[in-house]
C-alpha cells in the first residue's frame, strides 16, 4: 500500500554487487531474460535471484491469508465473533500498523525479520479474514479472480516496459499525494458516514491508486532496492494485492 522509498534517490545499477570467495558467477551457462537494457548480465542474474525471493516471501504470504481468511468465512462461529465484536475489529485495524515499526527496523536482521514478518502476516490476515466475514462466499471468489487477473496483467506490463527500458519513477509523488487523499477521506468517514454514491466512487479510485502502486512497486522491485530490501520490497508489493482486492470487494458487492 505505502510506498516508503527506501531507496527512490539512488541510481539504479549504480551498485557493487559482491560474490563469495572462491565462487565464479558463469554468466553465459545461466543467462537470464533482460531485466533492463542498462542492466549487466551479472547485475541482471543476481536482480533474477532478488526478484524470485521476494515473490516467494508474496506467495507465502497469500497463501497464509487465504487460508486465515477461509477460516472467517466458513467458520460460522469465528464469522459471528468478528462481525459482533467492534473491540476486536478495532483491534484488527491498528495491530497491523503498530507492526509495521518492528517490521521496518528489523527488516535486514536475518531471521529475526522472517519471524516478524510472519507474525505481521497473520495480523493483516485476520484483519483481512474479518472483513470478508461480511461478504457472501461467490463475491468473494469472484474478488479473488478479478485481483489475480489484474495483478498477473500489470506485473506483466511492468516486467516488458522495464525490459524496454521504461521508468516509472515519476508515478511516486503522485501515487503517494493520492494514498494520503485516501486515509483523510478514509478518516473523514467516521464522522461522516458517506452514501452508497460516494463509497462506490470511492471504492473506485483506490482500487485505480493500488493498481497504481503494482506497477510502481514492480518497478522498484525490478531497478531500485538494494538485494539485501527483500523485505519491505514483500511488503510493499503484499500490501498493494491485499488492498487492491478489498477495493474490488467493495465495488462487487455494490452493484446490484
Amino acid at each position: 500500500m505505502a510506498s516508503f522509498e527506501t531507496a527512490s534517490e539512488r541510481e539504479p545499477f549504480k551498485r557493487s554487487y559482491e560474490t563469495t570467495d572462491n565462487v565464479q558467477i558463469d554468466i553465459e551457462s545461466q543467462q537470464e531474460v533482460p531485466l533492463h537494457p542498462a542492466m549487466s548480465a551479472t547485475e541482471n542474474m543476481l536482480r533474477w535471484g532478488f526478484v524470485r525471493k521476494v515473490y516467494g516471501i508474496i506467495s507465502a504470504q497469500l497463501l497464509l491469508t487465504c487460508c486465515t481468511a477461509s477460516l472467517f468465512i466458513f467458520n460460522k462461529p469465528v464469522n459471528d465473533f468478528a462481525t459482533q465484536s467492534t473491540v476486536f475489529q478495532v483491534a484488527m485495524f491498528i495491530l497491523p500498523l503498530i507492526g509495521l515499526i518492528p517490521l521496518y527496523i528489523y527488516q535486514k536482521k536475518h531471521p529475526t525479520n522472517l519471524i516478524i514478518l510472519g507474525l505481521w502476516t497473520m495480523s493483516i490476515s485476520t484483519s483481512v479474514g474479518m472483513a470478508c466475514s461480511f461478504y457472501q462466499p461467490l463475491i468473494l471468489l469472484e474478488a479473488v479472480v478479478l485481483t489475480a487477473s489484474i495483478v498477473a496483467g500489470l506485473t506483466a506490463y511492468t516486467f516488458y516496459a522495464s525490459r524496454k527500458g521504461h521508468e516509472f519513477g515519476f508515478m511516486g509523488p503522485t501515487l503517494f499525494l493520492g494514498l494520503w487523499s485516501i486515509l483523510a477521506w478514509s478518516f473523514l468517514q467516521f464522522f461522516f458516514p458517506p452514501g452508497p454514491v460516494q463509497s462506490t466512487i470511492f471504492a473506485l479510485l483506490g482500487a485505480l491508486l493500488f493498481s497504481g502502486y503494482i506497477v510502481y512497486d514492480t518497478w522498484m522491485l525490478i531497478q531500485k532496492y538494494d538485494l539485501d530490501e527483500y523485505i519491505w520490497a514483500s511488503v510493499n508489493l503484499y500490501l498493494d494485492i491485499i488492498n487492491l482486492f478489498l477495493k474490488i470487494l467493495q465495488l462487487l458487492s455494490r452493484r446490484d
